[in-house]
């Protein structure tokens, strides 16, 4: 069992943070932010995020094991058919890598190789069954293998996607497909929360709250207009507007929303897109 499971199945709080693997073979920078994560329960190591081409995930995943790092690999379906991911899973588990958050993944158009075929020929609900199915010892095609892996399955959540009962019943079949626990997308909402955790809290799977730091106005402008999913309310783009210091702001967001995490999730996860020195202010007690 992995680190990141037992303190999950002990109901500990946990937090853990992404690194995307580097656009080239260097991966010097990459090791220093993950040194930058060291109070981090686990790592995300991103699978080309935002369908743009780096190294796989795979090998940055197994670097940070060998660092001492405990590594949740993200694998996602839109680069690899049936038989490639089975494939790479196997080949992860052989490297000691056992958290996955398994994603559909972002089409090829909104990356940097836009000429690139989309694969899709799984969904995130069938890569959790077919993970699920590997580890009791058979294939995709039903043939057995000598020796069956072993994961931590995670799977993504949108809490403030509308609507809601389509969301949970998405949920649901995640999890009876093997989903283990749930990393979400960012929330920047305590109603849409404790709403949706009303229901989700009733699956008794480990919920970890996505955290994003808000840069500035014109990041939160985009995440509304761009990512599904996610809503930046009216009141906390007056705020980055009307403030001094947006990143200052973006930080105290940022604060609040890890306190809304410990009081209605079993972990958060951190977004900070290179700004990983912020995570003690993050982290910080907002009453002091």
């Amino acid at each position: 069992m992995s680190r990141l499971a037992e303190k999950l199945a002990q109901q500990q709080f946990v937090m853990t943070a992404e690194i995307a693997p580097p656009k080239g073979v260097d991966v010097t920078s990459a090791l220093a932010r993950a040194e930058l994560l060291q109070t981090m329960d686990a790592i995300n190591v991103t699978d080309n995020q935002g369908a743009c081409m780096r190294m796989s995930p795979v090998a940055l995943a197994r670097l940070l094991i060998e660092q001492g790092y405990e590594p949740i690999l993200q694998l996602t379906c839109r680069d690899r058919n049936r038989m490639a991911l089975q494939s790479e899973l196997l080949g992860a588990a052989a490297l000691g890598i056992e958290n996955l958050l398994l994603l559909t993944g972002d089409h090829p158009q909104f990356g940097d190789h836009k000429a690139a075929r989309p694969v899709f020929d799984l969904d995130s609900v069938q890569l959790l069954k077919a993970v699920a199915q590997l580890q009791q010892g058979v294939d995709m095609a039903g043939k057995a293998l000598n020796h069956p892996p072993r994961f931590f399955s995670g799977a993504a959540v949108a809490p403030a996607a509308e609507p809601q009962v389509l969301v949970l019943k998405k949920l649901a079949k995640k999890v009876a497909c093997g989903a283990q626990f749930f990393q979400t997308q960012a929330v920047f909402k305590r109603s849409q929360l404790e709403s949706f955790m009303a229901s989700a809290g009733l699956f008794r799977t480990p919920v970890i709250m996505g955290v994003l730091l808000l840069k500035n106005l014109r990041m939160a402008e985009f995440l509304n207009r761009n990512i599904p999913g996610v809503q930046v309310p009216e009141d906390l783009l007056q705020r980055l507007e009307g403030a001094a210091d947006p990143l200052a702001e973006g930080v105290k967001i940022a604060r609040e929303m890890v306190v809304l995490a410990r009081e209605f999730c079993q972990g958060v996860h951190l977004m900070t897109f290179g700004h990983e020195d912020l995570l003690p202010q993050i982290l910080a007690d907002p009453s002091v």
